[in-house]
């Protein structure tokens, strides 16, 4: 009786330990936390966007890059990393100005697609409709967008950020 009274008492024990595992580093459920809404800072703008940069007779052919025409939104609502093999999914949540906006996608900050200083940006933006629409509820209003990142494309990255026109969600390694 004695020993089989040990026997629970130490596996109870032992069982008891594990539960430091699932809030370490370690566990890869825990390589990035919830998500942390900031302030957005207001940047001016240098160039007037209506003036074109370059001009002449051939200036036109020369464009090849197609440009998105989406704006920002106007709240990003929520934040979620999936990992995946082979890297992670970005999921975020939108809420916008009003209903009907469109081709809602994560854009990147930085053209290169690179962390600066280890914070990895992007920005939900979405193309809104030529007519006026309704402002409607807010689960009218609400879209996902989504990302798909590598392992590569993770690499020295801690901090991954989404930015709206009113807030930014983080979310941290």
């Amino acid at each position: 009786m004695r020993k089989i009274f040990s026997a629970i008492l130490v596996s109870t024990l032992v069982l008891t330990g594990c539960a430091t595992v699932r809030e370490s580093r370690v566990n890869p459920f825990n390589w990035f936390g919830s998500a942390r809404s900031e302030p957005i800072a207001r940047t001016e703008v240098s160039t007037n966007p209506l003036i074109p940069q370059s001009s002449g007779l051939f200036s036109r052919g020369r464009q090849t890059e197609v440009i998105y025409p989406g704006r920002p939104f106007d709240q990003v609502t929520d934040l979620t990393i999936e990992r995946i093999p082979g890297g992670a999914i970005i999921r975020a949540t939108g809420l916008a100005a009003r209903q009907g906006i469109y081709d809602v996608q994560l854009t990147p900050a930085h053209p290169e697609e690179l962390p600066v200083d280890g914070v990895l940006t992007y920005r939900l933006e979405g193309i809104e409709p030529g007519k006026n629409t309704a402002v409607g509820t807010a689960p009218t209003r609400e879209v996902i967008a989504g990302r798909k990142l590598t392992d590569q494309m993770l690499a020295g990255v801690r901090v991954i950020r989404v930015e709206g026109q009113r807030n930014a969600l983080t979310s941290r390694r």
